[in-house]
């Protein structure tokens, strides 16, 4: 079934090894095998699917527009599908929210629109050190990569990683750590351009950063004057319960990178958000062929309205207190050496303090049983709950047996 993907394709296809099915349709947080098996998606295209798959306001709009000879590719050109796209963002996100931000459209991944953001760090500090955070990702670029903490990723580069300063995430002693290199003359760390932030560390094992923790780190940026970048590539766009995963501490970044779900229907789509005054890129200075995908302005518009009208921030919340009672009520009471973390709908089951391999076992017997599901952290010792936000609760909760079920049986192994 697979001889044309194995005897043709690259050796650096990775989830296809994880889930060895082929795919032919899907709804919403189900996917369907060509054989018409049934499977349940708490991945979400990594974070791209938060709208589900094949949403019908979404597509309906995208359908619409392709049922015309409507431009398709114009380059960053003036377009309807960008003026509805940029109009609908500002009125709809940007403005309620009291955010005053201009809108960069990168190349078609996120980690384009990371490597914007550090050019433009660079060149309106005129510095090239940043801060990054234990636990990073942020791409696979060498801008990006430089930022992400995992060895593996790392090793890929093939060239020194550089211009980037390491610090703890999310406790104390680091924002002691980062007051004391910014502070003493001694440190031997020149001042830094920017501070490279996930709000919640996806990749990184679901680590969220605590609301004062954050205000902290913006307090201090502000008084040092280092520009705050939140990447909200995989936690935004509602995930949190919140459009901006940065809303729940209140603060503001410098600038914000988007990716993933913001076109609405995975369509490839990246932004830059930057305060004004950040924006003095030349023309062209920062380019690329894909940056005027259409049919994604019009998933991320149709999206936006989507967002808004059913109400998802507050559905997320919802289910994201079902996941957590689920989690600690079914899961960690099976065993004390299982922790659970996370908000919204974007959760993690660390199994590392039984074994670092438990989860990727536990991984593979959801996948058995039909669930779809990711491990993250540290030796990939981090069971990820990352489904679509317009999953529904039957379906939600089933898969969240499935877990436990898969638990179940993998902790056998260790008794």
């Amino acid at each position: 079934m697979f001889e044309i993907f194995e005897s043709t394709e690259s050796e650096v296809r990775s989830y296809c090894r994880k889930y060895p099915v082929r795919f032919s349709e899907a709804r919403n947080a189900e996917m369907f095998s060509s054989e018409g098996e049934r499977y349940i998606d708490f991945l979400a295209g990594a974070g791209a699917l938060n709208y589900g798959h094949n949403n019908p306001e979404i597509k309906g709009a995208v359908m619409e527009y392709l049922s015309k000879d409507s431009i398709i590719h114009a380059l960053d050109m003036y377009t309807e599908a960008k003026e509805d796209f940029l109009t609908t963002f500002k009125k709809d996100i940007l403005e309620p929210r009291g955010l005053d931000y201009k809108v960069m459209f990168c190349g078609s991944t996120g980690t384009n629109a990371v490597e914007a953001a550090l050019k433009l760090a660079r060149k309106n500090t005129g510095r090239t050190n940043v801060i990054a955070f234990s636990g990073a990702f942020h791409g696979m670029t060498l801008g990006s990569l430089a930022m992400t903490t995992d060895q593996t990723s790392r090793k890929g580069a093939g060239v020194p990683l550089e211009n980037v300063t390491f610090v703890p995430y999310g406790d104390t002693m680091g924002i002691e750590y980062l007051k004391w290199l910014l502070e003493d003359d001694h440190s031997g760390i020149d001042k830094p351009a920017a501070v490279f932030l996930e709000t919640i560390q996806a990749e990184g094992g679901i680590n969220v950063a605590p609301v004062e923790w954050l205000k902290e780190l913006r307090d201090l940026c502000t008084a040092h004057d280092i520009l705050m970048v939140a990447d909200d590539i995989q936690v935004g766009c509602g995930r949190t319960g919140y459009f901006f995963s940065f809303e729940r501490a209140g603060i503001v970044p410098d600038m914000v990178v988007l990716s993933k779900s913001i076109s609405g229907f995975g369509l490839p789509m990246s932004l830059l958000l930057m305060r004004p005054q950040l924006d003095i890129f030349k023309p062209a200075e920062h380019n690329g062929t894909f940056r005027g995908n259409q049919l994604a302005f019009v998933g991320a518009a149709a999206a936006i309205r989507y967002f808004n009208g059913h109400h998802l921030d507050e559905e997320v919340k919802k289910k994201g207190a079902l996941v957590e009672a689920f989690l600690r009520d079914k899961i960690c009471s099976l065993d004390e050496r299982i922790s659970c973390r996370g908000m919204g709908l974007i959760w993690g089951i660390d199994m590392s303090d039984i074994d670092r391999a438990m989860a990727v076992k536990v991984m593979h017997e959801c996948v058995k049983r039909h669930l779809i599901i990711e491990v993250a952290g540290r030796g990939d010792s981090v069971l990820k709950i990352l489904c679509p936000l317009t999953i529904t609760e039957d379906v939600l909760k089933e898969g969240l047996e499935i877990i436990k079920e898969s638990v179940q049986v993998i902790l056998k192994q260790y008794k």
